[in-house]
């Protein structure tokens, strides 16, 4: 691979490639010293400004690390894919065999590219070894807010060297055997830390309570968080990080990685008493690969996920603003205003009655909504979790003219119209097993274990994918509808495709790995359905939030961060999500009274505060509601429309709190000029008042007007529980942004699950 540039005296040009962008920085070594091998990582982070020939090559000098005792005799370098011959003892970034045989990889660069435009700064790195025959090409791409994405595809030569074995290792003497394919075990990206990182974060989780964060010190060894439940799972790390000691939301320096995909997932940050060339540890990521899943063939070639890297300086809230940066600025990113939606499936589950649909449609309507959606229970014989899933046809018994009359009556009401699907799985119960049980990936005879009744569809068989492509597409050819639910309902076990060699269905005994092959037919399904349809939009939701990741949300306009509606959980779901995810991607509804998921009460004007900060939405029989709850539900679906637009382009912001028992979070404008709080009390407090809280993000040099904004209710009753700056009868005040930021403003004695929210704007 020849680097393109045409300065023709390239031995002359300082071998450091950098990439820097928006204040964050990667600096490869293309000539390590001493001719130590692959191209080493000399620094990720911190942008270090320009670096000429001269500063490029003290920069080198001084990554050289001392040589310890009893250690190798020469200096060991951090390689962008290390391997034990790079003298390193830690998780590899490349590891297989071929039939038991070349293992131990020793590549060297073959070639490389730079390149910039307008978006970002990009290498292309060629590595290879001839003597087992494998290629990887990495491309780290760093963009135009400092977000680094890598990407590793490993490739097997076509001609292997004529040593490799043969599929029968007895057999590679013959020059006629066919070489046996290159098993690759792992492909991974992996870049430095500094010893400064002392602290790491991940998330972990459950159903309906996604996204609590873990903290601990950085140690000796490797701390492993695998995703095997072939997608993400309730307990996805979604991000880890590593940082300074007390890194918080808005201070200490950060850096975090994200697997981009769908499928099973690797996250890792590792740590050796060596350390890591000049570096003390390592972070990083991959798609966990089951033995066998990946088979390289002469010619064939496997590319991992993107591997999100990001590195802030301001804390935690540094690294969103950067990553929602990044995602706002895609081709499909959604621009337009995020309607106001009702989704059925809490207001009546299965019972799918036409004059129903329509009392609840009038409601939807009266209180704002702009989007109807009809959840599980449309389809073919489903009266129940037990049944008809797979068969995606118009249940003629409950719609015996369509779903047009439900889509006719939405659309009168100014309402578009969205429907369910769960497209990657079965129920055994329905007319697609029984007319063929082996498209189910799993075990040929029993098929194990159910999980809500339902198995997953092996959509790497071409005729199951086709069939289920068609289904789909004729319905969304058949009927105006504008929004798709995709859900996903259960982990992966036992998920194996039944194929023949060459990818034949059917053959009796053959278990070939299924996760990879069914994460990509997703990947594909999604995207020839979007191609054909390019105005319809899609959720991502899996049993609530068990597959956001952004190899999902390339192909998704939003998803469904929890299946609970508790606004007290709602609260951290929200906030934690919040740290890859801008708000117009999370959907964020209004459930009833009482939670489906938790059985607690509580208060409307709480849970309308919790459900303003997303792609808001209502989940509620608004049949049952009084007139009451019908009024503050249409100040709310008012206060969206005007608060949607800052939502949309503002940036994340989040407080540290003193007191667990209460959080602040809000969104600041791009400009600086307009901010919207939420202070809410998530449990009984242990000081008599809060105090004065922190407003962050706003410019410390612009002076602010804020006001208490009541629309839908004042838990402070007035005067009773208000400090003096929200009594109705005070005028607003009017503090400098620097103030705001240190000081911050005293909060109001609250109950828990009870919320205020303060508007700031630029009084200048």
């Amino acid at each position: 691979m020849p680097d393109p540039d045409p300065t023709p005296d390239t031995a002359a040009r300082p071998p450091v490639a950098v990439l820097r962008r928006a204040g964050a920085c990667l600096v490869v070594d293309l000539a390590p010293m001493a001719g130590r091998g692959l191209p080493e990582v000399l620094h990720w982070g911190a942008d270090l400004g320009p670096l000429t020939p001269d500063l490029a090559e003290h920069l080198r000098t001084t990554s050289v690390p001392a040589v310890p005792h009893s250690a190798p005799d020469a200096p060991r370098g951090f390689t962008v894919l290390p391997t034990q011959a790079d003298a390193w003892a830690g998780t590899p970034g490349l590891s297989g065999h071929r039939a038991g045989t070349a293992t131990a990889p020793r590549l060297r660069l073959r070639g490389h590219r730079r390149s910039s435009d307008d978006g970002a700064d990009t290498l292309t790195l060629d590595l290879h070894d001839p003597d087992i025959g494998i290629a990887v090409e990495l491309r780290y791409r760093l963009d135009a807010f400092g977000v680094l994405r890598a990407r590793a595809t490993a490739t097997a030569d076509a001609s292997p060297a004529a040593d490799a074995p043969a599929t029968d290792p007895a057999d590679s003497t013959d020059p006629a055997a066919r070489p046996a394919p290159y098993d690759l075990a792992a492909l991974r990206v992996l870049l430095p830390l500094p010893a400064r990182a002392s602290k790491v974060l991940d998330l972990t989780g459950r159903w309906v309570r996604e996204r609590s964060p873990q903290r601990g010190p950085m140690r000796d060894g490797t701390l492993l968080r695998r995703a095997l439940r072939g997608r993400p799972g309730h307990d996805s790390p979604l991000l880890m990080a590593a940082g300074t000691p007390g890194f918080g939301f808005g201070a200490g320096e950060v850096w975090a990685v994200h697997v981009a995909w769908s499928g099973h997932q690797e996250y890792l940050v590792e740590r050796l008493p060596e350390g890591a060339g000049a570096h003390a540890a390592v972070l990083g990521g991959a798609e966990a690969l089951l033995p066998g899943e990946i088979r390289l063939d002469p010619g064939a070639a496997y590319t991992g996920p993107e591997i999100v890297f990001c590195h802030s300086a301001d804390g935690l809230d540094g690294l969103s603003a950067r990553l929602h940066g990044s995602l706002r600025a895609r081709p499909r990113h959604p621009v337009r205003p995020r309607p106001v939606v009702l989704n059925t499936w809490e207001a009546v589950y299965f019972d799918h009655d036409l004059d129903r649909l329509r009392a609840l449609a009038d409601r939807a309507a009266q209180v704002g909504v702009e989007r109807f959606v009809l959840d599980d229970g449309w389809f073919l014989g489903r009266r129940g979790d037990r049944s008809g899933l797979g068969d995606w046809e118009v249940d003629p018994h409950t719609w015996p003219h369509g779903l047009d009359p439900v889509i006719d009556h939405v659309h009168a009401l100014g309402m578009d119209f969205g429907l369910w699907v769960e497209p990657e799985m079965a129920n055994l119960d329905s007319d697609l097993v029984r007319t063929d049980p082996t498209r189910l990936l799993h075990p040929e005879g029993d098929p194990g274990r159910t999980w809500r009744h339902q198995y997953a569809l092996d959509l790497a068989r071409p005729d199951t994918w086709r069939l289920v492509h068609d289904r789909l597409d004729a319905l969304l050819t058949r009927y105006p509808i504008a929004y798709v639910k995709w859900d996903h309902n259960r982990d992966l076990y036992e998920a194996v495709h039944r194929a023949e060699p060459g990818g034949a269905p059917g053959g009796a005994g053959r278990r070939v790995p299924g996760v990879h092959r069914q994460t990509r037919a997703l990947y594909a399904l999604l995207d020839a359905l979007r191609e054909r349809h390019p105005d319809v939009e899609f959720e991502s939701c899996s049993s609530g939030g068990a597959r956001i990741d952004l190899g999902i949300l390339d192909r998704a306009e939003r998803v469904w961060a929890s299946d609970c509606n508790d606004p007290l959980e709602r609260q951290a779901v929200q906030r934690w999500t919040g740290l890859l995810l801008p708000p117009e991607l999370v959907g964020t509804h209004v459930g009833p009274p009482v939670a489906h998921t938790t059985h607690r009460r509580t208060d409307l004007a709480f849970r309308l505060c919790t459900a303003l900060f997303g792609h808001s939405g209502i989940e509620w029989d608004l049949t049952r509601c009084g007139e009451r709850d019908l009024a503050a539900l249409t100040a709310w679906t008012a206060m969206v429309r005007e608060f949607r637009p800052l939502l949309r382009t503002g940036r994340t912001v989040r407080a540290e709190q003193t007191d667990p028992a209460a959080l602040l979070h809000g969104v600041v404008s791009p400009g600086r000029d307009h901010a919207l709080y939420c202070f809410a009390q998530l449990a009984t407090a242990a000081a008599e008042q809060p105090g004065r809280t922190p407003l962050p993000g706003l410019d410390p040099d612009r002076t602010y007007t804020l006001r208490h904004r009541t629309d839908l209710g004042d838990p402070t009753r007035g005067a009773a529980g208000a400090p003096a700056w929200m009594h109705a009868d005070t005028p607003a005040p009017v503090l400098g942004g620097a103030a705001l930021g240190a000081l911050g403003v005293p909060m109001p004695r609250l109950f828990p699950a009870q919320a205020v929210l303060v508007e700031a704007r630029a009084a200048d």
